[in-house]
């Protein structure tokens, strides 16, 4: 008669189990369930013991039999369109923190703006049975709400408002960015614009409501150009190369150039810095977003500055009391949005 032939350890090939884990540990498997599942309800010394048990065993839990039981699955997904853009980095990192410490694991899926790749996304992504779904914006398709309000599974929409979110929302008005820089620069003087722009949906709106406020001042002869694909460099020199070649640059009254991203604003100074045109001066630049290299170009960038750690937390904040039941959760938050004046742009005498 023969057996199983026994592994390193003595085992058969059946794998470690949780079993396994508690009586190296010296504990019951309920406890040791505890610790994977709900740590903070674990003395850290019964933690200590039973994480080196794990370590010893090389035990990988279940987590499909564990949602099974308990139905949960300790799964939150976000969905950002793009990971390279500090703003976003940082909403992903606040989340990514905040669920840690409260048991759960992040799973993050890219949309690259694209609201069809999205609803592909989200296919995959319920099938995996979240506990709870992060998303960037309020605009998907219609088979993408209707699927997700069926789920029943808790969603919280960020980066933008709306009146009508699928579950709750925090993010800041894109429209009111348009017009408050739009106020801001008139203020200073300002009365010729350029817009340069990607074809990212919220982006196209502040520009919209932008222009719009220029209109109400009799101001509707913008030059604009809008690019397909994540802003670059490479956008903002091309971009100002475009509108020199057209001769908007040929006035005495400076040109404001105001882009969706402070990316392809870099770009419109470093094209300007390579040709020696002075900014602010014959032209000024603003952006948007605030990131991390924005005080430091030359010169400094105006811009506007969202809070994107704050987005994540509040985010992550909202979705873990729906988890834990809460009765009084804040459906939808505004966290805003602040004007960043620095040297690229100057008030006019």
């Amino acid at each position: 008669m023969t057996g199983k032939k026994p592994d390193h350890n003595g085992r058969g090939n059946r794998g470690v189990t949780l079993g396994d884990v508690a009586r190296l540990a010296g504990v019951a498997p309920m406890t040791v369930s505890r610790c994977l599942n709900q740590p903070e309800t674990v003395r850290s010394e019964t933690r200590l013991k039973v994480q080196r048990a794990i370590d010893q065993t090389g035990y990988v839990p279940n987590r499909l039999a564990g949602a099974l039981a308990s139905s949960r699955s300790r799964l939150v997904a976000v969905v950002l369109p793009m990971v390279t853009n500090p703003i976003f980095s940082d909403t992903f990192q606040a989340i990514n923190e905040r669920l840690t410490k409260a048991g759960y694991q992040v799973l993050l899926g890219v949309s690259g703006y694209e609201t069809e790749h999205e609803q592909e996304l989200l296919e995959v992504i319920l099938s995996r049975r979240p506990d709870g779904i992060i998303l960037t914006g309020t605009l998907h398709t219609p088979a993408s709400r209707h699927r997700l309000r069926a789920s029943k599974v808790p969603v919280v929409e960020t980066w933008d408002l709306s009146s009508e979110p699928i579950d709750m929302l925090v993010g800041f008005s894109h429209e009111k960015v348009g017009r408050d820089v739009a106020r801001d620069l008139l203020g200073k003087g300002y009365r010729r614009f350029a817009l340069l722009a990607v074809n990212d949906p919220r982006g196209l709106r502040r520009a919209d409501s932008f222009l719009g406020a220029l209109s109400e001042q009799g101001i509707v002869d913008v030059p604009r150009q809008v690019w397909e694909g994540l802003p670059t460099l490479a956008h903002g020199r091309a971009g100002l190369v475009a509108l020199i070649d057209s001769g908007a640059l040929s006035s005495d009254a400076p040109l404001m150039i105001v882009c969706t991203s402070d990316t392809i604003a870099h770009g419109v100074l470093t094209e300007a810095a390579a040709r020696g045109i002075s900014v602010p001066g014959k032209l000024a630049v603003m952006g948007f977003g605030d990131m991390n290299f924005a005080a430091y170009t030359y010169p400094s960038l105006s811009t506007v500055r969202i809070d994107g750690q704050q987005m994540g937390d509040s985010a992550a904040l909202m979705l873990l009391e729906r988890l834990n039941g809460a009765d009084d959760v804040e459906v939808i938050k505004d966290i805003g949005f602040s004007l960043i004046d620095r040297d690229s742009t100057s008030k006019l005498s």
